[in-house]
């Protein structure tokens, strides 16, 4: 089966949990004997870049603003796989690039279209009025076109039956197994030692909530100083159109050498990070199904996570809550992971056999490869209703 992933920023992933997500799943695709095509965008995907893990990636222009970036991508990447690729499935990832899922319903009829809904991006502080009107007309689109809708969590499942009343299809983010070590040489850049820090990776937009975190550990540091002298927070991952954000969080960190900004990282130094880490925070007040939350609990760390319900999802009972933007507890709750390591250690312990058995790409990858081969046969006119 031929399939043409469009929507994410590219393949490899550099950042972005979309990016991981469809990385991940197309390898698999690969190994079950499929040929996958991956759209990129010239900015994110390395020039050259024409095969990863046996995934085709064809690069193509974009205009590069927050506005138009994806949409514009999505638009040419469409095109392109009606016209040279012509795939047997035309999986869409995101509810704003869904505004294009009709194209191939139109142009390529015999093919299946798939979407996968990975958030209600409407809701995210980065929009303007105008894209929160377009990102809603995404999310009729992501169920009105496709021959099947995906979530990615239980909670955007009963969002969409509740808010549209389609019943769309829970396939979850997944993980790998993780048995990496913390590199000392390659934490040095940052000034980090292995176990001297706890951290945060995630892109550094404000739904994701790094402002509420630079709070709750300043307060933390005020409450127990003797606690905190020796340890650091590092901050993982960079812009995503928001450098104003990024701004006023450095300004907030000004002059506290204990707060590292490491910018985006990946492969074996994001792997040191993780692992050197004494445990990781999760402060996001909007997600779909955080994959920062399932690769942290995947190298065997205890989170501390905003309470709603995504990230509740995520971390079943193998985690600390706290309620969302509320600095006090949460320097409560990192104070209380802080001065007792083992807590810690044991939880996440826990929580990486958890997550290995409950969210496994492998598993994923068959159960999206079956939802492909279902509709085989079975493609809908372009307007049929569920």
């Amino acid at each position: 089966m031929k399939i043409a992933m469009i929507g994410q920023k590219g393949v490899p992933n550099i950042f972005g949990g979309v990016e991981t997500h469809v990385t991940e799943l197309a390898t698999r695709l690969v190994r079950l004997d499929n040929t996958v095509i991956a759209y990129a965008r010239f900015w994110y995907t390395p020039r050259g870049t024409k095969m990863f893990n046996g995934i085709r990636v064809v690069r193509l222009p974009s205009i590069k603003t927050k506005m138009l970036d994806a949409i514009s991508h999505t638009f040419l990447s469409t095109m392109h796989a009606c016209f040279f690729v012509r795939p047997d499935v035309y999986h869409f990832h995101g509810v704003g690039q869904s505004l294009l899922s009709w194209i191939p319903r139109v142009l390529a009829p015999r093919a299946r279209v798939v979407v996968t809904f990975h958030a209600i991006d409407r809701f995210h502080d980065k929009w303007n009025p105008l894209a929160r009107l377009m990102l809603h007309l995404g999310e009729y689109c992501a169920i009105t076109f496709p021959h099947e809708t995906i979530t990615v969590s239980k909670v955007l499942r009963d969002y969409v039956k509740k808010e549209y009343g389609v019943t769309a299809t829970y396939i979850p983010n997944g993980i790998s197994p993780r048995r990496a070590s913390a590199d000392p040489i390659l934490l040095k850049p940052f000034k980090l030692e292995p176990f001297g820090y706890i951290a945060m990776v995630s892109r550094l937009v404000r739904h994701k909530g790094q402002h509420t975190l630079i709070s709750g550990w300043k307060k933390a540091r005020e409450l127990r100083p003797e606690l905190f002298k020796d340890l650091k927070l590092a901050i993982v991952g960079d812009s995503a159109f928001t450098d104003a954000y990024v701004r006023e969080l450095k300004e907030m960190a000004k002059g506290d050498d204990s707060i590292i900004f490491t910018g985006y990282q990946r492969g074996e130094t994001l792997e040191s990070i993780f692992m050197g880490s004494r445990f990781i925070v999760h402060p996001s007040i909007s997600e779909g199904l955080s994959i920062a939350i399932l690769e942290a609990m995947s190298y065997g760390k205890a989170v501390i996570a905003a309470s709603i319900p995504e990230n509740m999802e995520a971390i079943g009972d193998h985690g600390i809550p706290f309620k969302p933007g509320n600095i006090n507890e949460l320097a409560e709750k990192i104070i209380e992971l802080t001065e007792d390591p083992m807590k810690a250690a044991s939880m996440g312990h826990v929580a990486r056999h958890y997550v290995e058995d409950t969210f496994n790409w492998d598993a994923i990858s068959k159960k999206t490869l079956h939802v492909y081969e279902e509709h085989a046969s079975q493609a809908k006119p372009v307007l049929a209703t569920r």
